[in-house]
């Protein structure tokens, strides 16, 4: 996969200079991806870039030259020149053979490590339309990384019985370290420019089952999809053979939004498919949109997550709101479905939901998303409750 720069924003491929007086120039990004993103100021000129050290900025990865690149200060403007180096200096994703006069927005990248170049001035205190224009860049460029070396950082959040609070699965949850991909929001509206929404939903699936083999008690894993998975006949089944392949034994949870439950023909074929592949369903944020009851009726799940726009505040709801969600709830379950409370975050709201008759619940309440192996025996981070 190779980034095409024509996908650059227009703002950010066109834009003019600015006032740069009484202005200092930074660069902010990660060194390395395991590491914080963070800012250093272009105080000295010529500013060195390089894998060597001692220089302006190290930056010790085999793709980066030795000497690679450097900055030059005039008059208040910073111009970027490569120093011949192996892997290419570039600007807005287009890879530099002559000296170019940067401009804050501007992503300057040595060799495969990307820099967000900034202004620092008294003029500077909010946010413009040129910054988003500059985060939507980066993301592009950035995703291209994610996608090529599965960049992407599994995490997991516990799922309780309402009871007795103990965690009977997690759900699976998709970030990423790389500088301008951390949330899932990030990585699928780039992942929507480049068509690619379907193909990210399906790493972030195998690669959350891979990182999470060797979790205690062989849990329920809670995957999820993303609905242009279900536009193209087959592909989500194709994508489950291989993770099943992947872990035969694992007892996996396919989620699927009910905005993407319309077609009830497909979604028993779908659900035959599962059945098959030993494949539980759950309908995900029943409730957000148009509850889809009759889909409910025809393709029952084994779960039914309630949105947590149900769920907020439910303690302090009206009486005609707490008898609807119990209604809600009672339904389902009499449909041989097992009701699940999404976005608990407070004692009030998990009792709530247990006299409600919910049978499971998730939320900060009960876990944040963490790394799996924070969840590993012996290291449990749910918060603590007297």
């Amino acid at each position: 996969m190779n980034f095409d720069p024509t996908l650059m924003p227009d703002s950010i491929l066109t834009q003019t200079g600015s006032d740069t007086n009484n202005a200092t120039w930074l660069l902010s990004g990660q060194v390395k991806e395991d590491e914080p993103v963070r800012t250093v100021r272009i105080e000295k000129s010529p500013f060195t870039v390089g894998r060597r050290v001692g220089l302006s900025l190290t930056i010790s990865k085999p793709s980066v030259s030795s000497q690679h690149a450097e900055l030059t200060l005039r008059d208040g403007r910073v111009v970027v020149r490569d120093l011949e180096s192996t892997n290419g200096t570039f600007v807005n994703g287009v890879r530099i053979v002559h000296p170019c006069q940067l401009k804050h927005g501007d992503l300057v990248q040595f060799a495969q490590t990307v820099f967000r170049v900034g202004l620092e001035s008294e003029n500077r205190q909010t946010k413009t339309i040129q910054d988003d224009a500059a985060d939507r860049a980066l993301a592009l460029i950035q995703f291209d990384k994610l996608m090529t070396e599965r960049a992407v950082v599994p995490h997991v959040q516990p799922i309780v019985e309402i009871n007795s609070q103990q965690t009977i699965g997690y759900e699976i949850l998709g970030r990423s370290r790389l500088f301008g991909l951390a949330s899932p929001e990030a990585m699928f509206t780039a992942a929507a420019v480049l068509d690619l929404e379907a193909e990210l939903s399906r790493i972030l699936r195998y690669e959350g089952i891979l990182h999470t083999g060797h979790l205690p008690g062989n849990p329920l894993l809670f995957v999820n999809t993303h609905p242009s998975e279900m536009a193209e006949p087959g592909l989500l089944e194709f994508s489950l053979r291989e993770l099943r392949e992947l872990a035969p034994d694992t007892q996996i949870v396919l989620e699927i939004h009910e905005g993407a439950v319309a077609d009830i023909a497909q979604m028993r074929e779908l659900h035959a498919a599962l059945t098959a592949m030993n494949i539980l369903l759950a309908y995900d944020d029943f409730g957000a949109g148009q509850a889809r009851l009759v889909e409910l009726v025809e393709v029952p799940p084994d779960y039914l997550k309630f949105d947590l726009k149900l769920v907020h505040c439910i303690d302090h709801a009206t009486n005609e709101r707490q008898r609807m969600l119990a209604s809600l709830v009672q339904m389902v379950r009499e449909l041989g479905i097992a009701a699940l409370a999404e976005g608990v975050e407070t004692s009030e709201e998990h009792e709530i939901c247990r006299q409600m008759g919910f049978q499971y619940a998730q939320g900060f309440f009960f876990g944040r998303p963490a790394l799996p192996k924070d969840y590993l025996t012996g290291h449990d981070p749910r918060p603590s409750r007297i």
